[in-house]
């Protein structure tokens, strides 16, 4: 049964081609949480076939991956914060989800989200807060870029390698995710050190 729906899904993405990749990974960054796993890691196995481009099947991931977090992005811009909650029940998304984007990026702030795409439920919402505050739209899309760019191009290297076994994917995905979130966490402290340090000699100036 297991085999069936792998074999499946492969077959989908292989009809849909790189725009399927594009729609599937818009949907995974808006409002309609879709597992990019589902996307990303048949491309993978179907490149490592010879059926797909891996540079283009990643390129597309991230392109899919960007128009999704912009249209979050305006649509927090457009609406604001009551009517994202008032409309949100019906993709269910709550007010317990908003509130912890919004702590998250107040925490982290700019870099957020390029570390947010990495997290689950974050990765999907941290456009929300970001269109809020109004963050310049140039280093919104080269975070956002960023961040999505390293978890697809994981998931996409790990159809590659590892083909569509998914119990054999199930560790490798855990500690790929695990190195991930530990490389996050050194660029978060690396750019609150340089923030901090930079604040202080500002001040100092002052």
């Amino acid at each position: 049964m297991l085999g069936e729906i792998i074999r499946w899904v492969v077959e989908l993405v292989a009809d849909m081609g790189y725009w399927g990749i594009v729609a599937m990974m818009f949907l995974e960054s808006s409002f309609f949480p879709f597992p990019s796993e589902v996307a990303m890691i048949p491309a993978g196995y179907l490149a490592a076939k010879g059926e797909m481009n891996i540079y283009a099947a990643i390129a597309c991931g991230i392109i899919g991956s960007l128009l999704g977090s912009l249209l979050n992005y305006y649509l927090a811009v457009t609406l604001g914060r009551k009517a994202l909650l008032r409309f949100g029940h019906y993709v269910f998304f709550t007010e317990e989800t908003m509130q912890k984007v919004e702590n998250y990026f107040a925490r982290h702030g700019h870099i957020s989200t390029f570390s947010g795409r990495l997290i689950p439920v974050v990765r999907q919402y941290i456009s929300l807060p970001a269109g809020l505050a109004r963050m310049p739209l140039g280093i919104f899309c080269f975070f956002t870029s960023f961040g999505a760019g390293l978890w697809v191009t994981v998931l996409t290297l790990l159809g590659y390698f590892l083909g569509q076994n998914e119990e054999a994917l199930k560790p490798y995905l855990v500690s790929a995710t695990a190195i991930a979130l530990i490389f996050v966490a050194l660029l978060v402290a690396i750019y609150w050190v340089v923030y901090k340090k930079r604040n202080k000699r500002r001040h100092g100036n002052g």
